[in-house]
């Protein structure tokens, strides 16, 4: 990139709406333009930056250069939306994406986090995936900041511990007299079918390698990758699998679930990850969800 270059904001708006759209023909009818019209400002910007940007694949994805250039795009959008909301006698609402995990926007996140975005006329878009991939979200600029169980932060940003999330092995009744009569054995667990929330989870395969040796392909398993379906898949017998506390502390109260190891757990910590510099509104928005899930989580150790 030539010294003084600056980035054409037309040029710019193209680039993000083909990443967001994951073609140049979605791009083309968010921005009400052709195709070739898209491709031809996407060029320029290429041209302008002196690096290639966009991978033209289906869907299209941003190169290395591409994603720098889009976490600064994001950024200065936000920026700029909240510049011109304040020289408004009536500030109107500005958009984020953050990206989580499922258990986080399952669970604790909403209750805490609805005060903030209403106060602060916030408009959120969750970009959801697990608590190891959400950081490569922020990183991509798919989102602007992310709960995350990466505790280092990325150049540029910083991270805030929130606390831990605790899961426990359980099963409905009859599952575990079915699969487990004599109690979590290596053996038995050799056997019982395994609730998997999707491929990139983890926690299961981690946890019966761990204390039982088991490999990942040793035992039967499903697939369920959302939240609310996969805990009525445990209770209703499938399979059984990790769930957090906060999902079903009230579930073992009440006998509907049991704890298969009640002596192991595993405690999976999250971090706030946010850019140094910010608008003020997504600033505060989380200061205060920091503030409020120390309150609730298990302190990180």
């Amino acid at each position: 990139m030539q010294t003084g270059t600056q980035i054409d904001w037309r040029r710019g708006e193209a680039f993000v709406a083909a990443v967001d759209t994951g073609s140049l023909e979605g791009a083309a009818q968010r921005l009400r333009i052709t195709p070739s019209a898209v491709s031809q400002r996407i060029s320029a910007l290429e041209q302008d930056m002196g690096a290639p940007l966009l991978v033209r694949a289906r869907p299209c994805r941003p190169t290395a250069p591409g994603m720098r250039l889009l976490q600064f795009l994001r950024r200065r959008t936000l920026l700029e939306e909240e510049f011109l909301a304040e020289l408004e006698s009536d500030a109107g609402p500005v958009r984020v994406a953050l990206a989580v995990n499922n258990d986080t926007l399952a669970t604790w996140l909403l209750p805490l986090l609805a005060p903030v975005l209403i106060e602060e006329a916030l408009l959120v878009e969750f970009v959801l995936d697990n608590q190891g991939h959400t950081f490569a979200l922020l990183e991509q600029g798919q989102a602007v900041a992310c709960i995350s169980g990466e505790a280092e932060p990325m150049r540029g940003c910083t991270a805030s511990p929130l606390g831990q999330m605790r899961y426990r092995m359980v099963a409905a009744p009859a599952f575990a007299a079915r699969w487990f009569p004599g109690g979590m054995t290596r053996e038995a667990a050799r056997r019982a079918p395994v609730m998997v929330f999707d491929r990139k989870d983890t926690l299961q395969t981690n946890f019966l390698l761990q204390h039982f040796g088991l490999p990942e392909g040793a035992y039967p398993f499903h697939y369920v990758p959302a939240s609310d379906p996969y805990v009525q898949a445990i209770r209703l017998g499938l399979g059984y699998g990790m769930l957090p506390l906060e999902q079903c502390d009230d579930m073992l109260a009440a006998g509907a679930l049991v704890d298969l190891a009640p002596h192991l757990h595993v405690d999976v910590p999250l971090y706030w990850h946010a850019w140094r510099i910010q608008p003020a509104r997504l600033e505060r928005m989380g200061a205060a969800l920091v503030k409020a899930a120390r309150g609730v989580l298990l302190p990180v150790s």
